[in-house]
This record gives structure tokens, sequence and C-alpha cells, in this order.
């Protein structure tokens, strides 16, 4: 996230902010955390050097003497005071001049370039007076500026540390160490040496080190620093856990899908720190007022020093008054007060499951107007549970349908097939084999069984064939059917239902409050989508739509003036997710690479919908009270630095100066630390 004025410095207090983040691997995340830590420790050095060096070189000078009514000077003082400004200015002031060079280096003056200016020519000027030029030094007002330069750029590093400690919690959360199980004995291994189909052992209370698939074992599974979600999930055998998780109570084994630098966790980390670097419209415009703050600071400083000096002011006047204004104009504020925000908002949306990969899909989050919902998965759960079981022959009861209709879909990995194959497991039914299997595209699936033909079908299959539905047949709205028949005879029905997520009403009811109309987008029938929309409160919803028309459904909406917000899996739903204003991939869980998407959700949670946009409206808010504060400070500050005041008594000095550029920078700082996600 190098902003205009920032570039080429490794010696900046931290604005450099991708400097703590150098690509997706932990261990070279915290080898640029280290050496952030480094450059901080550096500044805290030089400043206090810099203090020791401070007090006799205030004891010294001719003006705070004339100031306390003392007289302290003998032989040789003026040299003496020569000789230690010199230290403060080479040694407390080599950021600064580094800075300076780099800067001109790259032709982009900024910051580091005026601060390293003003110093220069206060230094330059005091040396002129010890070696005979007629006026007074400017010694301790140079001490004071570095020290003051020196504190609140290491209050400030501090700060930038802070927005960015999310990141480094999110590296911290990969343990060092993982249990390898071996043929004949737990071997521990370092983390980034795991490969994929290696076993690991995770004990109870430790991080799991690595993605995989439970082998043996169950547990409960805290991922809330991953995904947001507070509560413990059960993981079994076969299902998913994420590096990073915390496991509870239970021992687990796990068979390890890919090496650490392809985890999930560090495909998070790699996101957000790009995320973190990348820049939205409101970023540039920041760093186009910075640039141009830099021009303002140069030009009223010369203005500043030539009125003063040629309508007959002491040089020494003059020059101090051109050293305030170019050190109160320093756009220290300004170029702080968007990076910040970005780099602590992007890291708290990481930590809450909300992933961001485009800053200005984000950002534009605050305009949506529209939120297109895709139904399976995202409104409901996804998961299809059998509502009812009918038999319509006395031959075959309940528990027949299922075992001989969970024989055909045990095959299959379609939601109906899932909610099938799972009733016939919590009715402890054994599953037959099959043979001759067949899939009827779209209509259902056919095999053999035990020596007898059976099909499951859709109720579209019975009126192609002109076999007729059932006396006393009924489904409700919101329920799907697959019929059996045994040996061309209808044997009986399932009932499945994809339940409403219980999130799902409360989420569309904080958009009506907020003005967002919600719209179900779905390619199921008429009465599920009628019957999902007015259970949920919704504004409206188009049914039957296949996946490549739900791009022309967005279109439509975006031609009548709506700000369309997108929400899908990402996979059948990837071109509507790329025209639509702002593209929410949900549910992508481990598969980050939602590529059309500028943000995932890594719940499939409706409520994370509502979250990001009222995230992205307070971090907004944030950006704007930052640039106005930066803007307004130096609006005000930079007169009085000029001495517009000066007659009615009221006269900045460098150090006052400096000051109150300080205060602005850690003002903008503390600002955007405040930043929070509400649930």
């Amino acid at each position: 996230m190098e902003h205009q004025h920032t570039e080429n410095k490794e010696t900046r207090a931290g604005h450099k902010m991708s400097n703590m983040h150098h690509g997706a691997n932990p261990s070279m995340e915290m080898a640029g955390h280290n050496h952030h830590a480094m450059m901080i420790a550096d500044f805290k050095k030089r400043f206090y050097v810099v203090l020791i060096l401070t007090i006799p070189i205030m004891l010294l000078s001719t003006m705070i003497q004339h100031f306390i009514k003392v007289d302290w000077q003998f032989a040789g003082s003026q040299y003496i005071l020569f000789a230690l400004s010199t230290v403060v200015f080479f040694y407390g002031g080599f950021p600064f001049l580094k800075g300076l060079v780099d800067e001109v280096k790259a032709k982009n003056p900024g910051m580091m370039f005026l601060i390293g200016f003003a110093i220069t020519v206060a230094y330059i000027y005091s040396v002129a007076i010890v070696f005979g030029l007629q006026g007074m030094d400017f010694f301790w007002e140079l001490a004071t500026l570095i020290l003051i330069m020196l504190l609140g750029h290491w209050i400030e590093m501090k700060s930038v540390a802070g927005a960015s400690k999310e990141l480094e919690l999110l590296v911290q959360l990969m343990p060092a160490d993982a249990h390898m199980v071996m043929p004949n004995m737990v071997h521990d291994v370092k983390t980034d040496t795991l490969k994929e189909n290696d076993i690991i052992l995770v004990k109870p209370g430790e991080k799991v080190a690595a993605d995989g698939i439970i082998l043996e074992g169950e547990s409960y599974l805290n991922e809330s620093m991953l995904t947001g979600e507070s509560k413990p999930v059960q993981k079994v055998k076969g299902d998913k856990v994420i590096a990073g998780a915390v496991n509870g109570n239970g021992s687990i084994k796990v068979t390890v899908t890919h090496a650490a630098k392809d985890s999930y966790l560090s495909q998070v980390i790699k996101l957000v720190d790009d995320a973190q670097k990348s820049k939205s419209q409101t970023q540039l415009l920041a760093d186009k007022a910075a640039r141009w703050l830099t021009i303002i600071a140069l030009v009223t400083g010369i203005a500043t020093f030539l009125y003063w000096y040629l309508t007959g002011q002491a040089l020494a006047f003059a020059m101090e008054r051109m050293v305030t204004v170019i050190v109160i104009c320093c756009p220290h504020a300004l170029g702080l007060a968007v990076p910040l925000v970005v780099a602590k908002s992007t890291a708290l949306s990481a930590k809450n499951g909300l992933l961001i990969k485009n800053r200005t899909a984000f950002e534009n989050s605050r305009k949506i107007t529209t939120i297109v919902f895709d139904k399976t998965g995202t409104l409901t759960v996804g998961r299809f549970e059998v509502s009812k079981i009918v038999s319509l022959q006395k031959e075959f009861n309940e528990n027949e349908i299922i075992r001989l209709a969970s024989a055909l879909e045990q095959k299959s990995e379609h939601p109906i097939a899932t909610g099938i194959l799972q009733k016939a497991k919590d009715l402890s039914i054994t599953v037959p084999e099959t043979e001759n299997f067949n899939a009827i595209t779209g209509k259902g699936v056919e095999a053999t069984v035990e020596g007898e033909k059976i099909l499951v079908v859709s109720p579209g299959y019975l009126k192609e064939n002109n076999l007729a539905i059932p006396e006393g047949f009924n489904a409700n709205d919101t329920e799907t059917v697959v019929f059996v028949i045994v040996n061309n005879e209808l044997a009986g029905y399932i009932a499945l239902s994809d339940e409403i997520r219980p999130e799902a009403a409360e989420a569309i009811k904080t958009l009506k409050e907020n003005n967002i109309k919600s719209i179900l987008l779905t390619g199921d029938n008429n009465k599920v989508a009628k019957s999902v929309s007015d259970v949920l409160g919704m504004d409206s919803f188009i049914a039957e739509v296949l996946p490549h028309q739900k791009l022309e459904k967005i279109k439509d909406l975006q031609s009548n003036g709506e700000f369309v917000a997108m929400t899908g899996d990402g996979v059948n739903d990837a071109p509507a997710l790329a025209i639509a204003d702002v593209g929410i991939a949900v549910g992508s869980g481990s598969d980050i690479a939602a590529e059309t998407a500028g943000i995932v959700l890594v719940n499939s949670n409706p409520k994370d919908v509502v979250n990001l946009i009222l995230f992205g409206k307070a971090t907004y808010r944030k950006m704007i009270q930052n640039l106005i504060w930066a803007t307004g400070y130096n609006v005000i500050a930079l007169p009085l630095a000029a001495g517009v005041l000066y007659k009615q008594g009221i006269l900045l000095s460098p150090a006052a100066g400096a000051v109150l550029m300080t205060v602005s920078t850690v003002v903008v700082a503390i600002n955007a630390s405040f930043l929070k996600v509400k649930k």
C-alpha cells in the first residue's frame, strides 16, 4: 500500500505498511514484521539520544538565555553548541535526510523531502551565523524540531503497527510445529514441511497445522478467528478442517490436503496483504491531495520567506517563518488518512469472514440500492432434508423406499441424493449395491438393485411417460419431490425440503431498514421461489432462470438505475457476479478463488452481507473524517505559520509547528483505530 509520498523509504515511519507483509508465506510475514519492529526501535533510540543533547543545546542558546534572563556565554560556547547541533542534525536527522535523497532520486518529492529541506535550511543558516554571518542562530529550534519529528514518527509507526496487528495475528494462527503420524511413531515436524497426503495428529486444545480431511476421531473445532463464526463446529470423519482452527476436547487424525503455503489461512493472509496494498478511488484522491500539499508547502514556504525578508524583517525571522510553514505543511496526516483505515478494515474484515479482494468494490458497497440473492446455500441452508416418505404399495414400507432410493443415489453428489443418503444413515439402513447404473439427464437415475429395475425420478418424468400422479399426492410449495418406480410400478415418493436459514429473515429486515431492496434470483420453480420470498418478506423474486440468464437480469436492474450487488456461490453465478456493481461470492469456504467476485464471504450467512454493507459505510466514513481533519488542520495552521496574525502577536515557532503536525498525524491514527465491525 505504498502511497505516492512514501515510496523508496525504508526509513519512513512504517508508512510503507507493506514492509510488514511480503506475500503469503507466514515466515516471510514475520520477517517483515521484525523489520518494522527494528525501525520502531531505531526511531526510539534516535529520539532519546537527541533528547539528551537538546538539553545542553537549549541552555547554551543565546535566545533561551535572553528569555530566562541569564548569561552563560563563555569563550568557545558557540562552537560547543555547533558541535552538539551537528550531531543532532546528522544522527537525529538521518532518516529525514536519507528520505530527502530517496525522494529526489525518485523524482517524487514528498514528506521526507519537506522535513529534510526544512532542517537543512535551519542548520546551514545557523552554521553561517557561527562563522561570521550577523543574526541569531537556529540551533535550539533545529534540535527541538528534529526531536519532535522523531517522536512523531515513533508514535506514528506504533499506530501503523497497531493497524496491521490483525494481519500479524492471522500469521500467528499457524502453529510452528505439527505431530506427523509415521507407521510406528508420532514425530514432531515443522508445519511448513508438511505436504499433501501426510497424516497429522491434532491433540485436544491444539491448533490444526494444515488444511485437511479428518481420517479418524471427532471433535468440536473453533474456527472463529478464520470465519467469524463464534460457535465451535462439530467435525467428524470425512469433514474438512482449516489450518489455524483450535481443536476442542477430542483427538483427531487429519490427512493433509495441501502444503502450508497453499492453505486457506495463507491465502487469506495473501489476500489481506494484496487488498491493503491495492488502491481504491478514495486512496488515489488522498495521494493526489498529498502531492498538491507538497507543492503548496514549497511554494508557500519560499513566498513567505521572500515576503518577510523583502518587507524589512531580519533574515532569521524570514528563515524561521519559511521553516515553520514547510514543517506544518508536511502532508503526514493526509498521507496516512486512508492507508491506516485500509489496513485496519481489511484485516478486521478477514477476522470476521469477509475477504476483500477489490478495495473499490468494498468501498462501493455503501452505494448499493438492490441486493440480488441466489437462493440455495445463501438464503436457504443448501442442504435438502427428507420431510416425508409416502408408500403407495403395501409391500414397500417407508424404510424400503429409502433403502432402494439410497442405493441409486449413493453415486451422486446432488443435494437431493445427499438428503436421501443422510436419511438412510439416520434410520441405520444398509445401502445395497447397484448394477447397470444410468443417469436420465435432468429427470433422475435408474439401476438394477437385487435383480429389480429401480428408477428415482422427478414429477416431469411421470408426465413425459404418461404415468399417473397418484391420488392424494400433496407436496407444499417449498418441497422438492422424487418418485421411486420398481419394475415400472410406482412404489412411493420422497419429499425433501431445503430449510430457510434462521438468520435470513433478520438480514432482509435490516436491509429494508437501510432502504436496500432484496430480490431473489433462482433456477428453482415459481412456487418455491414465491414461498421463500414471501416467508422472508423480500421485495420480489425472479424464478426459473438459467445461470447465463442471471447476467441479463442484473443488467436489467442496472439499466433501471439500481446499484446492484449480486450474491452467489461463485461457480454458476460467475458471469452475474462479474457484471454486478459489487460481486459477493458466498460460502466459498476454503476455496477463495471465486475469481470474479470483489468480496468473498467465508460463511454462507446472509447476515454477513448486511455486515459487509454496514462495515463498508463505516470504513468510508472513517476515511472521509480523516481526510477532512488532515486537510482542515493545514488550512488553519498554514496561515498562522506564515505569520498572518503576526501584528496581533500570534506566531507559531518551528517546534510548535512540528507539535501540531505530530498531533494531527496521531489524531488520524487514533480515529482509524476506532473502526469496528458491527454485528
